[in-house]
């Protein structure tokens, strides 16, 4: 299925936010993850269903001021 993660247009064959960060190598990473600008929170995301043309988003926290 066609997705754009981060902006960059990705095809996979997932069903699932978490299937898609594992698939994509975030699977061990503390990151923040949204869907179509809304937060999915970290224990929602094998609940989260894509569907072809979704937006997410991963982000990994920053150290600094």
């Amino acid at each position: 299925m066609k997705l754009q993660l981060n902006g960059a247009s990705i095809d996979a064959q997932v069903t699932t936010l978490a299937e898609l960060l594992v698939a994509e190598g975030f699977g061990g990473a503390k990151v923040a993850s949204a869907v179509n600008g809304t937060f999915v929170p970290a224990l929602a995301r094998a609940d989260q269903i894509l569907n072809v043309g979704d937006a997410i988003e991963v982000l990994a926290p920053m150290q600094g001021g």
